[in-house]
């Protein structure tokens, strides 16, 4: 698993959200949080954006 899954998944339970509870907040579904946490896709650049507010972080901690 790569750093952005892991860290995402992360900083999902860190802010005490279920996977569907996190993708209805950034307008997606739990079958595309799941992906992205398994690193099987990426996330594209608005759903990034969307990511990092909900979580209140900047992209740095999602990456390191």
């Amino acid at each position: 698993m790569n750093n952005f899954a892991e860290n995402l998944k992360q900083l999902r339970i860190a802010n005490k959200l279920s996977q569907s509870e996190f993708a209805k907040k950034i307008g997606t579904t739990q079958q595309r949080v799941s992906e992205w946490e398994c690193g099987k896709i990426e996330p594209t650049l608005s759903n990034i954006v969307k990511i990092l507010k909900t979580l209140g972080i900047i992209f740095e901690d999602l990456i390191e």
